[in-house]
Formats: structure tokens, sequence, C-alpha cells
């Protein structure tokens, strides 16, 4: 199946937390990279089989994707990921940041706007934001 998703990391399920309705599962990313947390429901975590070490594609749009030049404390996202810019693509309107992150590349999706006010270049170090609601989960 091909995907208009961009954004694929590989991993390894760590721990899934379930709850009534949804479940909370970590991903520790390919290649020494950091932690993914996904927000599914419990029937995705049992049709899928998820457990711990359960290998996992993690899934993002690249319009969920948001971009800080540092971490950001007192927000309620789970997923911080420290990167380095590899490239920007601006438009009149949107820009596309692609982001070299432990574990792979993400791209990011942000009005030109936000980009020329953050100064984003390639070689910036920035944090991709990533709530875990807009994480899905993929097994082969």
């Amino acid at each position: 199946m091909s995907l208009s998703i961009r954004n694929q990391l590989s991993g390894t399920v760590t721990s899934v937390a379930e709850g009534e309705a949804m479940a909370t599962v970590r991903v520790r990313l390919a290649g020494g990279g950091g932690e993914l947390t996904a927000a599914v429901t419990r029937d995705a975590v049992r049709e899928l089989g998820l457990r711990e070490g359960s290998e996992v594609r993690a899934l993002v749009k690249a319009t969920e994707v948001a971009l800080a030049t540092g971490p950001v404390a007192g927000v309620s996202i789970r997923n911080q990921l420290p990167g380095t810019v590899a490239g920007v693509s601006t438009g009149e309107a949107m820009a596309a940041v692609k982001v070299t992150v432990a574990g792979g590349e993400l791209t990011a999706a942000i009005t030109a706007d936000a980009c020329a006010e953050l100064g984003l270049a390639e070689g910036s170090s920035v944090v991709a934001l990533i709530k875990s609601t807009e994480v899905a989960l993929a097994t082969a």
C-alpha cells in the first residue's frame, strides 16, 4: 500500500497502557532514536496485536508537525523530538521544512511567515512537536 503520509518512522513498542476506550503506546525509534507516544483506540491495539516488542511504523502527516527553536515546557504535547533542519522549501503561503531527527527524517508543513519568524534554514536546530493523538501506527 502506498500512502501520502511522508513522515514514517520505524520503531519498537516499549509499552502499552490501556484505558477504557483509548491506549497510549510508547515507541522507541529505530537507530537509537528517541521515544514517541501514540494515542490510539483499544480496538487498534488489539487489531494490530500491539505489545511490548512489536515492530511498528509511526505515521504523522506533515501538517501535524509543529516546530520550535528549543524544547517547550508547560504544554501537553508529549512528543518533542530534537533535530536539525535538512532543507526548507518556501512558497508564498507555506513552507515544507525537512528535519533530521534520531530515527529518520520528518517534514513539517508550516506557514511561510512562521518559517521566516523562526529564522529556519538548513543547519538550524529545532524541536519537532507532535501531539500523541496525531500519531498513527502501522504494522508490517
